[in-house]
């Protein structure tokens, strides 16, 4: 990185969860170019697992690819300084209903290197009973719907889960904890 240096940061457009930059940065050759760079503050997602060992997923529309997508619960840390452990178990409740009593850290994703510095971090719930009512956004409409982890891997490989958190997420999970 001595022959890389950022020389400006322009902030371009501010929005609701994401802000957008322009990068002024001189490269190893000596060359100035400008790099696109998405800031984000960060984001926690949960494998929620049921005493039966089916996972809880989550079904809804995604306005990005214009389609309902299959993931594990997740969402943005309320602020930079929100601990990720806080904010998974926010997550978990608001979209599924469940509650933990404690959460066991699984895995760290950056989602999209080469432009966005958003770091998500995973997190497993092993949860019993039945779970509550959803507190969903006004924006929200979520179905939890549970899988076992051989039908969650056969729709990463059939390309019908394609969400870079969630498949991380599942393919961990299986690797550490399914025999």
């Amino acid at each position: 990185m001595d022959d890389i240096k950022r020389i400006k940061r322009e902030l371009v457009a501010k929005g609701h969860i994401l802000d957008y930059y322009h990068d002024t940065v001189q490269i190893s050759n000596g060359n100035v170019v400008v790099w696109d760079f998405i800031g984000h503050k960060g984001a926690a997602a949960v494998v929620p697992v049921l005493e039966d060992g089916r996972i809880l997923m989550v079904k809804q529309y995604r306005n990005a690819l214009d389609r309902y997508t299959i993931e594990i619960p997740a969402g943005g840390v309320d602020s930079i300084d929100e601990p990720h452990y806080d904010a998974a178990m926010r997550e978990l409740k608001e979209e599924t209903g469940y509650t933990t009593d404690k959460l066991e850290f699984l895995i760290a994703v950056n989602t999209t290197v080469a432009f966005c510095n958003e770091k998500i971090s995973i997190y497993v719930a092993h949860i019993s009973g039945n779970g509550g009512a959803q507190e969903l956004d006004e924006d929200e409409f979520i179905n939890v719907i549970p899988y076992e982890v051989s039908e969650l891997e056969r729709l990463i490989y059939a390309g019908e889960i394609t969400d870079s958190k969630t498949v991380a997420a599942i393919m961990a999970y299986k690797n550490k904890y399914v025999k």
